[in-house]
C-alpha cells in the first residue's frame, strides 16, 4: 500500500499545518487531495475543497481533522461515503478508537495525535492504533515522518498523557516563553525586546537540549554554577518541587479534559 490519494474530513490549523508540511516535502500532491470544510480556508495550491466529498472510488487514506465535538455530525454525513477506505486517520482529542470503529468502516484505523509545529518539521506525532496491521503502521510512520519526531504509543490507555504533554505541550510552552518575557520587562527591559530575549533563549536551549547526550536536568545543573545567579533562581524553581508540581497539575488537567471528551464521543 502506498498513500498517495488523500481525503480530509475539516481542515483547521493543525490540519492545514499537517497538509502544508507534506506538500511541500512531496510526500503528497495538492493535485491528489480533497477537503472537506465547513467554509473555504487558504490551501496548498491544487488542493480542492468542497462542502461534500467527490465522486468516485475512495482515497488511500481518509483523516478526520474536524472538532471531537463534531464527531457525531461528521459520522451522519460521511459515513457511508467513506465506508472502508484503507485507513482512517483520526486527530481528534479525546476520541477512542472503538468510539470511531462503531461510527466508520475503514481497514484500519490510527489515532495520530500531532501538535503544531508539525508545519515546519518540528513536531512531535503521537501514534496509536490496534487495528493496523505491520504494513499500515510502517506506512503511517514514513508519511508522518516528514512532520517531526514520530512515537508509536503502545497502549491505548496512555494515548491521552501523550496528547496532553505533546499535544498540548507547544501551548503550555508559549505561556513559559510569555511569563519569562513579561519576567524580564519587570526587570526594566522593554517588552519588545524581553520578547525577543526570551523566544531566542527557548530555541537555543531546546536545539541544545535535543543534540546534546546529556539530560536537561543536567544540562540545567551544568548552566548553573554554584553560588551563582542561575542557581539561585533554580532554586526558586526547585523548591517543593514547584516547577515540577505546577506542570503535572497542567498535564493531569488536560488529560482529565481528554478523558471527558472521550466520554461525550461514546
Amino acid at each position: 500500500m502506498s498513500i498517495t490519494r488523500l481525503w480530509l474530513v475539516g481542515c483547521g490549523n493543525m490540519g492545514g499545518a499537517m497538509l502544508r508540511r507534506w506538500i511541500e516535502t512531496g510526500v503528497i500532491a495538492g493535485r491528489d487531495v480533497d477537503v472537506v470544510n465547513r467554509g473555504d480556508r487558504v490551501l496548498p495550491e491544487g488542493v480542492r475543497q468542497a462542502r461534500e466529498l467527490p465522486e468516485g472510488p475512495l482515497p488511500d487514506m481518509v483523516m478526520l481533522g474536524m472538532k471531537p465535538q463534531q464527531l457525531t455530525e461528521i459520522a451522519r454525513d460521511h459515513a457511508a461515503r467513506i465506508s472502508d477506505v484503507p485507513v482512517l486517520v483520526s486527530i481528534l482529542a479525546g476520541v477512542e478508537e472503538a468510539t470511531l470503529a462503531g461510527r466508520f468502516s475503514a481497514g484500519a484505523i490510527v489515532r495520530a495525535m500531532p501538535n503544531l509545529p508539525v508545519g515546519i518539521g518540528k513536531g512531535v506525532v503521537g501514534l496509536h492504533s490496534d487495528s493496523a496491521s505491520g504494513a499500515v503502521r510502517d506506512e503511517m510512520a514514513d508519511l508522518m515522518a516528514p512532520l517531526g519526531l514520530v512515537e508509536w504509543v503502545p497502549e491505548a490507555r496512555l494515548f491521552d498523557a501523550v496528547t496532553a504533554m505533546a499535544g498540548s505541550g507547544p501551548g503550555f510552552l508559549y505561556r513559559f516563553i510569555d511569563a519569562l518575557a513579561d519576567a524580564g520587562a519587570a526587570l526594566g527591559l522593554p517588552a519588545d525586546q524581553a520578547q525577543r530575549l526570551a523566544v531566542a533563549t527557548v530555541e537555543g536551549a531546546g536545539l541544545m537540549a535535543a543534540a546534546s547526550e546529556d539530560s536537561p536536568a543536567a544540562l540545567a545543573d551544568k548552566v548553573a554554577s554554584k553560588g551563582g545567579s542561575t542557581r539561585e533562581g533554580l532554586n526558586v524553581l526547585d523548591a517543593g518541587e514547584a516547577l515540577k508540581s505546577l506542570l503535572r497539575e497542567t498535564l493531569a488537567a488536560a488529560e482529565r479534559r481528554n478523558a471527558e471528551m472521550a466520554a461525550a464521543a461514546r
